[in-house]
């Protein structure tokens, strides 16, 4: 792993020209805060040593580096998903190569579908903890200690000081915000009513299709994980209605002042 990490790092280091200091990854429909990068440098992830790619509606699947309101960042512009067919080891591949390359805060975010019912379709939430229901997870195998330990702990998977820090940024433009619990599920279809009423009685108040096997990669590998969702559509049973992407993307588009602004702001304070 570590000889295939390196030619990935080996890569993107010969065609950048600054040393990132954050790592955002950007979720469905969430892409457009990757065209404020000032002189980007752009790679498309079929170009980078070992990377896959992503064909889901919303993922363009590339990297972008430059500088983003003062500081230097790494914006993975889509990402891979364990329903695409990819294993969670080949989905948070990227992570390990960003570790590599000495970056230690990572931004999350997402478009999650609602299963707390004071939630609505455009709402942001942070993510305070997630409950990993896919059966699976990113790090079994064998394991090498150089990169990070057998058994890591998960009991703040979200730093609790960025947790802070998003609030703060969030009062200072007027937003307002939820909090709460991520859950993951495999996908690719939608969770059913009684899936939703599941995740609710076990304590989630959004369900999705991603972001917690990166977060848990991003945790054994030492980051300092930031997470946030868009709230798209409220979740299977709660509304009644047929759910698709086209919704997912829309809603995105709806909270994309807010969400823009609000990271914006983060990253400067980060």
């Amino acid at each position: 792993m570590l000889s295939l990490v390196q030619e990935s790092v080996n890569y993107i280091n010969s065609k950048i020209n600054c040393k990132p200091e954050i790592v955002l990854i950007l979720g469905s429909g969430l892409g457009d805060l990757a065209d404020e990068v000032e002189n980007p440098t752009i790679i498309s992830y079929k170009d980078i040593p070992n990377f896959k790619s992503s064909n889901v509606e919303g993922h363009k699947s590339q990297l972008v580096i430059g500088k983003f309101y003062g500081k230097n960042v790494l914006i993975m512009q889509g990402r891979f998903h364990y329903y695409e067919g990819y294993s969670q080891a080949e989905i948070t591949y990227p992570i390990r190569v960003f570790k590599e390359m000495e970056i230690d805060k990572i931004l999350v975010t997402n478009a999650a579908g609602g299963c707390n019912k004071d939630f609505k379709p455009g709402d942001l939430m942070i993510i305070k903890d997630h409950i990993n229901f896919s059966g699976r997870n990113p790090l079994i195998g064998p394991n090498d200690e150089k990169e990070g330990p057998r058994f890591p702990d998960m009991s703040e998977a979200y730093s609790k000081k960025g947790i802070e820090l998003i609030k703060k940024c969030a009062e200072e433009l007027n937003i307002v915000i939820k909090e709460g619990v991520y859950m993951f599920f495999s996908g690719p279809s939608y969770e059913t009513p009684s899936e939703i009423k599941m995740a609710s009685i076990l304590g989630a108040d959004a369900v999705g299709m991603s972001t917690v096997p990166e977060v848990i990669v991003s945790k054994y590998c030492g980051m300092e994980v930031f997470g946030i969702s868009c709230i798209t559509n409220m979740a299977a049973g709660i509304t009644y209605k047929p759910l698709n992407h086209k919704e997912v993307i829309e809603t995105t588009k709806v909270a994309k002042e807010k969400f823009s602004g609000l990271v914006r702001m983060l990253v400067t304070k980060i």
